[in-house]
């Protein structure tokens, strides 16, 4: 990334300065985010996205949300930071990194409680600033184990964007192809437009173009096409969620491509750090689907492209079942076959 998509600007009393991806490719905006109410809409709204980039804002938003804290006692001070967390957790429903980041810092209060206010709240920037390294470094592990698979001439296609953008430096499912790429192997990557927000249209090409590396750019329904024209080797996408046995959420669409990609006989790999699983659901039938707006597919980008008053379905993501999957590329290596056996003994 040419900046940080999000970061800490500045001590205790500082703020949160963020990419806002919502007007990316054609406009290149940084915003600042100094109170939580701030950082709510930003996840809300999406102008900071991506499963780990959202447990950053995450972490970063409680520290904003207790900032101000004047509690006298642990006990008013824990009232606060629940009051942080709870808040933040009603940005987005399905991307488990956000529950995850918000359990941790909870979790930095409640191991420190001989600590004075003023340093618990230091401790907590301190915890949401080791998240946010810890991704970058996670995401150039994922890179490294994932860039094996890729051979030299290689096409591959991705579904919305799993960049330097939805993370905190290097991406994941785009960070095997960045590091592929470092290694020298020539590329071509096919990126799904990915509606009905062009996340791959908008920010995966960006990311990719800016990288150097030969990217094209297709319709979703296009897919099909391209793997069976042969141009397709391999698939990497991010994920959102991963349930137990390995069934995956990510962007709405990637089911579609699982799909497709069975009947080619081109492998489909799943590229997440080990925040990224749920092991309390079994399956990914307990992945909560957040649904949004309906104009964001009748009204795509300020232009009204459907009737008004037609029914109108857009859920956010969509589950693809573990069978479909070759691998699921962790910072641990790849869990392969995917089941809930081999999940288990890499995430533990």
């Amino acid at each position: 990334m040419p900046v940080p998509t999000i970061e800490w600007l500045g001590g205790l009393d500082g703020c949160a300065r963020l990419i806002d991806q919502t007007l990316l490719p054609t406009e290149f905006r940084q915003i600042t985010c100094s109170d939580i109410e701030c950082m709510w809409e930003a996840i809300k709204v999406l102008r900071v996205r991506g499963a780990p980039a959202i447990g950053i804002a995450a972490a970063f938003g409680t520290v904003l949300g207790i900032q101000r804290s004047a509690a006298a006692t642990c006990e008013e001070f824990r009232r606060d930071l629940l009051k942080a967390t709870d808040y933040l957790a009603t940005s987005r429903p399905t991307a488990v990194n956000l529950f995850w980041a918000l359990d941790r810092m909870k979790r930095a209060a409640d191991e420190n409680p001989s600590l004075a206010i003023p340093q618990l709240k230091q401790r907590l920037l301190d915890e949401a600033l080791a998240i946010q390294e810890e991704d970058r470094q996670i995401c150039r592990a994922i890179g490294r184990n994932g860039a094996a698979l890729v051979r030299n001439g290689d096409g591959v296609l991705t579904h919305c964007n799993a960049g330097g953008l939805a993370t905190a430096d290097y991406g994941t499912a785009l960070g095997v192809l960045f590091a592929a790429h470092e290694q020298g192997k020539a590329i071509h990557v096919f990126a799904d437009e990915t509606r009905p927000l062009l996340q791959g249209a908008r920010l995966t090409a960006w990311e990719l173009m800016h990288a150097g590396i030969d990217v094209t750019v297709i319709c979703d329904n296009m897919a099909g096409v391209v793997m069976r024209q042969g141009k397709v080797n391999l698939i990497v996408v991010g994920a959102d969620r991963i349930a137990a046995n390995g069934d995956t959420a990510n962007k709405i669409g990637t089911y579609s491509v699982a799909v497709l990609a069975k009947e080619h006989g081109v492998p489909f790999y799943v590229a997440a750090p080990v925040s990224t699983f749920d092991l309390s659901l079994p399956s990914g039938d307990g992945i909560p689907i957040e649904e949004r707006k309906p104009e964001e597919i009748t009204e795509g980008f300020g232009r009204r492209t459907a009737p008004e008053g037609v029914k109108v379905y857009n859920p956010a993501f969509d589950v693809t079942p573990a069978r479909l999957i070759a691998g699921i590329i962790t910072e641990r290596g790849i869990i392969r076959p995917v089941d809930a056996q081999h999940v288990r003994a890499t995430v533990g």
